[in-house]
């Protein structure tokens, strides 16, 4: 008989990580108060108690030190998992990043894999201070050898982040902090897809609506509204943002001949761009109208009291479908 319990991503994230430690000694977790304290957001909470501070440590104030450390770790054997605290924070440990984790298995013809994964809360709608609300995907989606994953469900937070764990390739796993609470059904037994796999959230005809992370949550509120009126919207939730699934996409949108793309991240040279240009490309003949993208503004993310005007809600998406049934 299959498992299931009701649990916030926070727990499903937690239990999947001790589901990951349980099974291989090499495990290791480390960051900034993920010991003692769990992590700011209590990702952690009882791992250094149920498996020990050799296993589960707290680092410096350092991430360029935490990603660093975890690099010369993974070389030797070990599986580390990197919690950098917010988004905003993880600029110090860039060049680790790119210019060592990256490149490392192709620096070495294949001789070293680093099986490395960093956690990174990221995200809007928690009316945090600057530094503590970024959605810096990008950055590392453009990076050739890094994969970057984000879950929407708690069900996907606790399978996604075990399979990273388990992959040999780094993995920059991007966790929407505004998703961090709300509960969901999670099958303990059987993931529901592989790491890399576009799921549809939401089957429909009319218009095909992408997204991923926390902006998945709010794309199905949109379809829903838009059904209310008549509108049949397919949701899809990229889950892998590096690399792609690219066939359910282009299957949808052949299907629907529209494609509406929402992001919380600035709109210019965003995944939501490759997105766009990827469809235009290859779905050319199938489109009945241009691709739009429904994304925040160009400008650093505004103090809380402006998030809402920054982010996109709910009206900027239905006015995007509204638009693409116009042509």
């Amino acid at each position: 008989m299959t498992e299931h319990e009701t649990l916030p991503m926070a727990k499903a994230l937690n239990a999947g990580m001790r589901a990951a430690m349980e099974r291989d000694e090499k495990v290791l977790m480390m960051g900034e108060d993920i010991g003692t304290l769990g992590g700011v957001f209590r990702i952690t909470e009882h791992l250094k108690r149920d498996f020990g501070p050799n296993r589960v440590f707290d680092t410096p104030l350092a991430e360029s030190g935490i990603i660093g450390t975890a690099i010369g770790l993974a070389m030797r054997g070990y599986r580390p998992v990197c919690e950098i605290q917010f988004d905003g924070f993880v600029y110090p440990g860039f060049d680790q990043i790119t210019s060592q984790l990256a490149k490392f298995h192709a620096r070495t013809q294949g001789d070293v894999s680093l099986p490395l994964v960093i956690r990174i809360p990221y995200g809007g709608h928690v009316g945090a201070i600057e530094h503590h609300m970024e959605s810096p995907e990008t950055y590392f989606a453009h990076t050739p050898g890094i994969r970057v994953v984000s879950p929407s469900t708690p069900n996907d937070a606790y399978w996604m982040i075990q399979q990273a764990i388990e992959s040999d390739d780094p993995v920059v796993f991007l966790e929407p902090k505004s998703r961090y609470w709300p509960k969901g059904e999670v099958n303990l037994d059987e993931p529901s897809a592989p790491m890399v796999e576009t799921r549809i959230a939401r089957a429909g005809e009319h218009v095909t609506l992408i997204g991923f992370g926390a902006q998945t949550t709010m794309n199905l509120q949109a379809a829903q509204l838009a059904e209310d009126e008549g509108v049949s919207v397919e949701v899809l939730d990229l889950r892998s943002v590096s690399p792609i699934d690219w066939d359910p996409i282009f299957d949808s949108v052949r299907r629907t001949g529209r494609a509406v793309i929402a992001q919380e991240a600035p709109g210019n040279v965003s995944v939501g761009s490759e997105l766009a240009a990827t469809i235009a490309e290859r779905c050319f003949y199938s489109l009945e109208a241009p691709v739009l993208r429904v994304s925040a503004y160009d400008v650093p993310f505004p103090p809380a009291r402006l998030e809402k005007q920054y982010l996109p809600d709910v009206d900027r998406v239905l006015d995007a479908i509204d638009r693409t049934l116009d042509y």
